[in-house]
């Protein structure tokens, strides 16, 4: 039997259908509201509204859990490689042996990008940010493959698009890295694979070839993994909302880029390392910084330390710390920045103030400290974290247009001025 939870306005009573997801989670279903109360709700932000029913990603931040399509994100990142968890997010289902050889081989056909792409990225100035360069060379994607515009084409050439976005982003954000460096540019070497592949394009040069490192390479594997979705996130849901106008995907996904660009989300992890550089820069004091954190008059921040949704650790945190500590070991990482890492940590898993207030450190903490003794420059970390995200993108947004979902088109409660006559340019004062 159906249940449903009863609103009184003025007198009426208006029934909201109560929906119920896998994981017991419930919500008011107001979908109709407005038509037959002409009543809207309200949520800046939509912190408290549920856009869609999807399968892609659970997340319980009060108990800290992560599962893509219901696999914990624990056992994932111990037992997958990034390329499988694409797979899983994108078709359901973790692939078959032969699934994932086939899987790889066709994004080993697609690396490659035109070569007149290292055109458009000569327009850019050397100092242009990476993910401004990186949503425009994605949308520019649309102009080598015109085809991708219709919204209406096979299942098979959707696919196809897939398999090229996955293939050709790891290739333009090595460009665009050698590029502003002035560095010659690196093609795909097809003998690699996906994640090692990217490392060499990065990092080889003329005059000295890059050996991909094992710890690097298993360390870069579990940032990509664990950042591969995250639920109806703030880019997640601008990919959703772009394609729900049936903007293609490339264009969709350029629009995640750019959300993922702000400091409150994607840019989270090279704001650490901003932090740890000024406390470097400023004695190195980490107690002097605590309390600053501590103060509320104070605008300082602890960057990496809580988390919006996560209220007790982020379980991604607790997986990157272990590589993290492992990885700066076996690197011989010796650097003052980490040092200050460290007591900040320390810090804040025994202080009562945080520890009362669950200010634990969360991923980016550990992500942007990882890529930082790997040698991935600041700018780029919101771009490792594009390479991550894109699988999850593609499957929000592939799954909104199996829905048939209808184009975004949220409500405003107006508070501007009510209707005035208009005043001819003489009379204004």
């Amino acid at each position: 039997m159906a249940e449903f939870a009863e609103l009184n306005v003025d007198g009426k009573n208006y029934k909201l259908p109560i929906v119920e997801g896998t994981e017991q989670e419930r919500g008011f279903d107001i979908s109709k509201l407005r038509a037959e109360s002409g009543l809207i709700t309200l949520d800046t932000g939509f912190k408290n509204t549920g856009s869609t029913k999807s399968a892609v990603t659970f997340l319980d931040g009060e108990k800290g859990i992560l599962r893509y399509r219901g696999y914990p994100i624990e056992q994932l990142a111990e037992k997958s490689t990034f390329l499988e968890v694409a797979y899983l997010l994108i078709y359901g289902e973790l692939p078959s042996g032969q699934e994932l050889y086939d899987f790889k081989s066709e994004i080993k056909k697609h690396q490659l990008v035109h070569e007149d792409m290292k055109t458009i990225l000569q327009g850019f100035p050397s100092n242009a940010h990476p993910m401004g360069v990186l949503s425009s060379l994605a949308t520019s994607l649309t102009a080598f493959f015109p085809e991708s515009l219709d919204p209406n084409r096979s299942p098979e050439q959707i696919n196809l698009t897939i398999i090229r976005l996955l293939a050709k982003i790891p290739t333009l954000v090595a460009w665009s890295y050698t590029n502003a460096r002035g560095i010659q540019a690196n093609y795909p070497n097809n003998n690699l694979e996906y994640v090692s592949n990217f490392l060499k394009m990065m990092f080889d040069t003329p005059n000295e070839e890059y050996e991909v490192d094992p710890n690097v390479l298993e360390a870069m594997e579990k940032i990509f993994i664990l950042h591969a979705d995250h639920e109806q996130n703030c880019s997640t849901s601008t990919v959703r909302f772009v394609g729900s106008s049936q903007a293609n995907l490339y264009a969709s996904v350029a629009a995640g880029i750019n959300a993922l660009w702000g400091p409150l989300h994607g840019g989270a992890n090279q704001k650490v390392i901003e932090m740890l550089q000024n406390i470097k820069n400023n004695g190195g004091d980490t107690k002097k910084f605590l309390d600053k954190a501590k103060d509320p008059n104070d605008p300082f921040r602890l960057m990496g330390f809580g988390h919006r949704v996560y209220k007790n650790f982020d379980p991604r945190a607790l997986i990157l710390k272990k590589r993290a500590d492992k990885i700066l070991e076996r690197l011989g990482v010796d650097d003052p920045e980490l040092e200050i890492a460290k007591k900040l940590e320390e810090a804040a898993l025994k202080d009562d103030y945080f520890v009362e207030r669950k200010l634990y450190p969360n991923v980016d903490f550990y992500s942007g400290i990882i890529m930082n003794a790997i040698g991935i420059p600041v700018d780029m970390f919101p771009v490792m974290f594009t390479i991550g995200r894109l699988p999850g993108w593609i499957a929000q947004w592939k799954e909104m247009r199996l829905h048939k979902e209808p184009i975004g088109r949220p409500r405003q409660i107006y508070v501007g001025s009510p209707e005035r006559p208009y005043v001819e340019i003489s009379d204004r004062s």
